[in-house]
Formats: C-alpha cells, sequence, structure tokens
C-alpha cells in the first residue's frame, strides 16, 4: 500500500503541524459580556465599514451617531452596504442646536431614520451609477443620482468626493448630510 506511507511524507513536507495559533487578536471574547461583533479586533483583514468610518479623522460625529443608535453591530455584519458617509464639516453645515436634538433619546428614531437614509444594501460603486439612477435606501426611502459636469457623482444634493473600500461594502464620503424625505 503507496497510499499511506504518500499521506504521511505529504504531512511531514507541509510541515505537519498545527498553524501558528497567534494571527489576529480577539477583544471582548465569550467571557465578556458586553460588546459583539464590532468588539473583535483583526489587524490582518481588510477593514469593516465601521473600523473605516472609525480610522477617519473626519468622520468623528459620524461614528458617534451610529454609537449613540448602537448601530455598529449591524455595520460590522457581512452586509455588502453601501455608506454614504457625512464629513464632520458636513454635520456642521446644519443649522445650529440640530446634532445635539438629535442626540436627545426622544429624538433616537428620527437619529436611527436619518442615518439608514446614508445607508444602501448592495454596493454602488461611483463608476457604476447612472444620472438620474434612484436606489432604495436602508429607511425605505429612495435618493438619486445624479453626474455632474465634471464627472463626480453627487446623491440627492450631496457629492461623492471619496470611496474607501470595506471588508463588507464600500464607504462613500459626502459634503453634506442626506435628509429623508419622510
Amino acid at each position: 500500500m503507496i497510499a499511506a506511507p504518500l499521506g504521511l511524507l505529504l504531512v511531514m513536507a507541509c510541515g505537519g503541524g498545527a498553524a501558528p495559533a497567534e494571527q489576529g487578536t480577539v477583544e471582548g471574547s465569550a467571557a465578556s459580556p458586553e460588546g459583539g461583533q464590532s468588539t473583535v479586533v483583526d489587524e490582518l483583514s481588510q477593514k469593516n465599514l465601521v473600523q473605516v468610518a472609525a480610522s477617519s479623522p473626519d468622520h468623528k460625529t459620524l461614528v458617534a451617531a451610529v454609537q449613540h443608535v448602537k448601530y455598529e453591530d449591524v455595520l460590522v455584519n457581512a452586509g455588502p452596504f453601501t455608506v454614504y458617509a457625512p464629513t464632520d464639516a458636513a454635520f456642521a453645515m446644519l443649522p445650529e442646536g440640530t446634532l445635539d436634538d438629535l442626540l436627545r433619546p426622544e429624538n433616537k428614531a428620527t437619529l436611527e431614520n436619518i442615518l439608514e437614509y446614508h445607508v444602501a444594501i448592495g454596493v454602488f460603486k461611483p463608476e457604476a451609477i447612472r444620472d438620474g439612477m434612484s436606489v432604495g435606501m436602508a429607511n425605505g426611502d429612495n435618493v438619486r443620482f445624479a453626474l455632474a459636469d465634471d464627472g463626480s457623482v453627487m446623491i440627492n444634493d450631496a457629492k461623492v468626493i471619496a470611496t474607501v473600500p470595506a471588508s463588507n461594502g464600500l464607504v462613500c464620503v459626502i459634503d453634506k448630510v442626506l435628509l429623508p424625505p419622510s
């Protein structure tokens, strides 16, 4: 019988041992009652949507709003999702006091609606967008895309100024906060 010695030879030639155990770090493991998937630290894989936004110095307000309504665990799931991520400067253009009002407990549903209006199910790369295209967002309302004369993509009246791929979708950085019609 040749199969057994050949199998042994292959195991020995390939190292035969177990793979190295230390390839990433996990915080908030089963022993920790707090957190969820968003607490997993993985330095080896591509960043998910939440990690992309959290690592950006221009998205502190968006990250705080997402954390306020506890949407982090939703946005680290498989997706794919496209998140239209307003910059801190975009939030600063809202009328004075608006953000503070949205962060009040009694306005949580309104903030959730606004945040969900920034998330599309699926990946919508700017190069695949067509002028006049309409896309349904996570809150049930639609946005309309337009192509500007300079070739840039507009979503409603916000301009897509950058895109960052994520393991579970795409982050499209925008220069204005999208406000849902409802």
